[in-house]
């Protein structure tokens, strides 16, 4: 199955670039290249690519504005999910922070290898968080601590199971399955069978949004 990808970026030679080694490779195809938020918008609506490499500060509309609509708009028509992935210069960003709870499945840093870019592609595209577990846990951490919290609350998680919620507040700290496995004395599938359902009752989409909103509700608390 070929993953269709669409590339956004105010700069045109970040663009071509990632476009070139993408469209390079056998199961990518490279669907179109827009120049800021709003043209990308526009282009994920006509193309539905699988996944769209969304840089974080441009004119016109800046990544997330643009990663908010599309994945609104799709979540609104119930067609095939389109996955954003953002793209950043800085490896603690707060505007990445902020796509990653509207939805995004990750970030990456521009300056990444080349094979780590067509492996990042390919994870999101296969509907998996990429959960980068140094990266990506510290800047959600980052921000934890940061912003200003309302207090704990288990409204939103009361839907758990308490063997769920203890699986959530592992995942939250970046924990693999295997490690949950391990650390629970459980099979890893019946790890993963608690993270779907997770997800599902939760309402989120991947596992990012799981670390998010366990730092939101307090399940999880930042470290330090």
């Amino acid at each position: 199955m070929t993953i269709r990808v669409l590339v956004v970026d105010d700069q045109a030679m970040v663009r071509a670039g990632f476009a070139a080694l993408l469209g390079a490779q056998p199961d990518i195809e490279v669907v179109g290249q827009a120049e800021d938020g709003a043209q990308g918008v526009a282009m994920a609506a006509a193309h539905r690519p699988d996944v769209v490499l969304m840089d974080v500060r441009m004119p016109v509309m800046d990544g997330l504005a643009a990663a908010e609509l599309i994945l609104a708009a799709q979540s609104d028509d119930g067609g095939p999910a389109t996955h954003v992935l953002m793209l950043t210069t800085f490896d603690v960003d707060d505007y990445v922070y902020d796509a990653l709870r509207l939805g995004a499945s990750g970030f990456l840093l521009k300056d990444a290898m080349a094979d780590e870019l067509v492996s990042a592609v390919r994870i999101v595209a296969a509907g998996e968080a990429l959960l980068a577990p140094s990266v990506t846990k510290r800047l959600i951490e980052q921000f934890a601590k940061s912003r200003p919290r309302a207090a704990p609350s288990s409204d939103r998680l009361a839907a758990l199971t308490e063997r769920e919620r203890e699986v959530m507040a592992l995942v939250g700290r970046g924990r693999s399955n295997q490690e949950i496995a391990a650390e629970l004395f459980i099979a890893e599938q019946t790890v993963k069978t608690h993270v779907s359902k997770i997800l599902g009752k939760l309402d989120l989409r991947d596992r990012v949004q799981a670390v998010v909103l366990a730092y939101d509700t307090g399940l999880v608390e930042p470290a330090g």
